[in-house]
């Protein structure tokens, strides 16, 4: 089964509202047009705020802080004062994923369809960085114990986590 904080959200919000719960695990940009098109009816997943989000979703209120950091090989040049100068991989349709592609242009971004792939393409030396939620960087850290990465010190970006449902 499904595990994680937001699993165990969405199980209660279930039990609390009397509804019966499916979960539909999908890549990021599908869940999101997921909810917007009806196919779904909450995303549960990280997701955090954004004003370009809030044009087409609901958001409610904050129910955790995210950290995203940035995941680099022991030994590397890069810093979080120069991340942007280097090949950055991502998760596609994540907050990530669109402040690197803002604020260091798309030139240096590379989204992936999720965060293991992102991590393979660290280890195997295509990319230089990884920016992903905090949690997940410290599971494919310990996932990978012969790879040599390490987490910079410090948060790349905090936000707030939310859930999301269709607009109105």
């Amino acid at each position: 089964g499904y595990e994680g904080i937001d699993v165990e959200i969405a199980v209660a919000l279930a039990e609390k509202l009397g509804l019966e719960l499916q979960i539909d695990d999908m890549d990021f940009d599908a869940a999101q047009m997921a909810v917007q098109n009806g196919a779904a009816d909450v995303m549960l997943a990280g997701l955090s705020y954004s004003e370009e989000r809030d044009e087409v979703l609901d958001f409610t209120d904050s129910y955790a802080t995210g950290i995203q950091s940035v995941i680099v090989k022991e030994g590397s040049d890069v810093t979080m004062d120069n991340v942007g100068e280097y090949l950055i991989g991502t998760q596609r349709g994540t907050t990530g994923f669109q402040y690197a592609t803002d604020d260091y242009g798309e030139e240096h971004v590379i989204g992936y369809d999720n965060g293991a792939t992102a991590v393979q393409e660290l280890i195997n030396g295509t990319i230089d960085a990884v920016i992903i939620d905090n949690e997940p960087a410290k599971a494919y850290v310990a996932a990978n114990p012969d790879a040599g990465l390490v987490i910079l010190d410090g948060a790349w970006v905090e936000e707030d986590y939310c859930a999301a449902v269709n607009e109105g």
